[in-house]
């Protein structure tokens, strides 16, 4: 695997869209990416291609804000109208469509054998599908619909541990639980306050929450990321942090509480070698941030052309394909 060269990122394309490009993922094995986002829309946009223009597949009835890929041609989108979708990519066509969740879904994973979708949605539900049947396996319950503050809580975050047998989850509050993805018992539960705010004078509101979730690469470490508290809760004003634990020890390990961008933490993804834990995001500044765990410090802070809402890393880890607002980029790594 080839070695990144952090003090030397660079963007190489810049594909512009109307709008939020909310998800994005990769069909194995090609520089294809499916997208979606903020027009509702499904589209295929084939990176390997000079000019790359977005194809559609379809489109749900609200906005798409998760993507996974289950193999070289099904795909399967959220989307803030509840639903589940399978799209034949060759096809350009949907395959089946589910009424997934009662309320927003926010974000999709695919455990890495690709037989298992897993949707968490603002009803505070996550949910196990069969990828090839969308078969519903399983429902994993363990979020307040409210704060403590009485008012409606959200569910933003989902990971898969990389071997397959763990599934975390993150709402709004900052409470987390991993579960056992083959019997669906939780196995343990971390409280990270530190992403939550709550401003019971001004404007008697909350925001933050946990709105990225990864598990380090030998399951041991689940990080989270989101962002500190906010004095101004009408803007995003506080630093982009991220939190890391030994979820079986129910330990802190790492705090970064931000230092240069302000913003929310949208999106974790570890390094497979653990070279690093990369977190992209955005608000009052756009981001990518490479945290060293070992010695406890940063590798190295970029600012995005957008604020990034989500990504894809390439199979050498060399690349970076982030989608957020107004388009999807390239990051060099190579230097």
């Amino acid at each position: 695997m080839a070695t990144a060269n952090l003090d030397k990122i660079k963007v190489t394309r810049q594909v512009s869209r109307p709008g939020i490009v909310f998800a994005i993922d990769r069909l194995p094995g090609s520089g294809r990416m499916i997208i979606g986002g903020s027009d509702f829309k499904v589209y295929e946009l084939d990176l390997d291609r000079e000019t790359p223009k977005p194809t559609p597949l379809g489109a749900h009835e609200s906005y798409v804000t998760g993507l996974v890929c289950v193999n070289g041609n099904t795909v399967v989108s959220g989307g803030y109208d509840g639903r589940l979708i399978w799209w034949d990519v060759g096809a350009r066509s949907p395959v089946r469509s589910i009424g997934a969740h009662k309320r927003w879904v926010r974000r999709l994973a695919i455990t890495p054998d690709r037989k298992v979708v897993v949707s968490v949605a603002d009803d505070m539900v996550c949910r196990l599908w069969d990828a090839e049947t969308g078969s519903l396996l399983r429902e994993l319950r363990g979020h307040a619909e409210m704060t403590p503050h009485h008012f409606t809580s959200m569910l933003h975050a989902v990971a898969v541990s990389p071997d397959g047998r763990h599934v975390a989850t993150g709402d709004k509050v900052g409470h987390t639980v991993v579960w056992d993805l083959a019997t669906g018992a939780p196995l343990a539960t971390l409280e990270v306050p530190g992403l939550y705010t709550w401003d019971p004078v001004q404007r008697r509101h909350s925001i933050g929450g946990i709105r990225s979730l990864a598990f380090s690469p030998d399951g041991r470490l689940l990080a989270a990321g989101g962002i500190g508290k906010i004095n101004n809760i009408d803007g995003l004003e506080a630093p982009a942090r991220v939190e890391v634990f030994d979820w079986r020890k129910g330990e802190r390990t790492h705090e970064f509480p931000g230092d240069k961008f302000n913003g929310i933490v949208e999106r974790l993804e570890f390094h497979p070698g653990g070279d690093w834990l990369l977190g992209a995001g955005g608000g009052k500044d756009d981001f990518l941030i490479f945290y060293d765990l070992p010695n406890k410090k940063l590798l190295a802070q970029e600012k995005a052309p957008m604020h990034v809402h989500d990504l894809v890393l390439g199979d050498s880890c060399d690349t970076i394909t982030a989608a957020g607002f107004g388009k999807v980029a390239v990051f060099d790594l190579k230097g």
